[in-house]
């Protein structure tokens, strides 16, 4: 099979590897498409190693049909249309997911563009929900809304019903994310995050924060936290040692989590793919949550696909297309 390589200068190369055999309880994809994530840059760049006995090819995200089944499986069939959560190896043309991190892809949406949704609705699901509680009539904001997650977790949070503050650099982009759902869109180019939540709070604060930024505003998030608030932290794009104000975070009787979906073991993964099979697809079934394809790009133009993200020209996912 033709995937996508790093060489030892960090370059990007197609390459020709053996075809994946599925093991107990897997199945083999045949990839139509494979997401393009940040954490794909930062394993390219040596700072993301895959889990022990993963694949080391780029990719925790794919959609394709299935091309062959392992011992046990039962669930799925050679041709099933299948979205995967994937430890790596999306950017080939074959991919071998342990059987509980796939997902049917659901009825009117293009298998391609499936491949936008499995990292980015079970990272948004795992960590607004099963980790941080959020709940209807509840407040959150979302940093970095015009992301993969960040967009996911709009559209998400406001199909259950919670109130969405989210940030986002430019008006193009912030307008973009008042239509996936969010009732506050800041520009955090122009405007004081801090004060602009304060304000659309009347200085009450938010129940979670959802966070991709890490140590730079770790002081900040603490600050827009309600009493009893909850801040998830899924990235280190401002780096990953802060300073952290324990009376802040006393005085608000406020909690802080920081999670990775990749590195889970297999059944932690299966049991959060189980709970957005049950309640994100629906959401995605009657339209309130969708796949969002900024552009599909061939296989071979991964460099470009990468360019794409680190330069900031991406809203929602690109797509790497064999």
């Amino acid at each position: 099979m033709r995937a996508i390589t790093v060489t030892d200068d960090q370059a990007l190369t197609v390459s020709d590897l053996p075809d994946p055999s599925p093991g107990p309880g897997e199945v083999v994809v045949r990839v139509a498409a494979a997401g393009v994530n940040r954490a794909d840059l930062l394993q390219r760049a040596g700072h993301y190693p895959p889990p022990a006995g993963s694949s080391d090819v780029l990719g925790l995200e794919a959609a394709g049909t299935v091309a062959a089944v392992g011992e046990g499986v039962t669930d799925w069939a050679v041709g099933d249309e299948v979205a995967a959560l994937l430890a790596g190896g999306g950017y080939a043309e074959l991919v071998a997911v342990p059987a509980g991190q796939l997902l049917p892809v659901p009825a009117g949406v293009d298998l391609v563009d499936a491949a936008a949704l499995p990292e980015a609705v079970c990272t948004a699901w795992s960590n607004l929900v099963m980790t941080g509680g959020l709940h209807a009539g509840e407040t959150v904001l979302v940093h970095g809304g015009s992301g993969g997650v960040g967009s996911a977790a709009i559209q998400i949070a406001a199909a259950l019903g919670a109130r969405v503050l989210t940030t986002a650099g430019g008006p193009d982009r912030t307008a973009r994310c008042r239509e996936l759902g969010a009732d506050v869109a800041v520009d955090h180019r122009r405007e004081d995050v801090t004060a602009a939540v304060r304000e659309a709070t009347h200085g009450r604060g938010v129940d979670v924060v959802l966070d991709v930024l890490g140590a730079g505003a770790l002081a900040a998030n603490v600050e827009m936290l309600a009493t009893g608030g909850r801040l998830v932290v899924i990235g280190t794009q401002q780096g990953r040692r802060g300073e952290l104000d324990l009376g802040a975070l006393m005085t608000r009787r406020a909690s802080i989590h920081a999670t990775t979906l990749r590195a889970r073991p297999v059944e932690e993964k299966a049991a959060v793919v189980a709970e957005v099979r049950e309640h994100v697809w629906p959401m995605v079934q009657d339209g309130r949550v969708r796949p969002l394809v900024q552009e599909r790009v061939p296989l071979a133009e991964a460099e470009r696909a990468h360019a794409l993200l680190r330069d900031g020209a991406v809203f929602g996912k690109v797509l790497l297309v064999p």
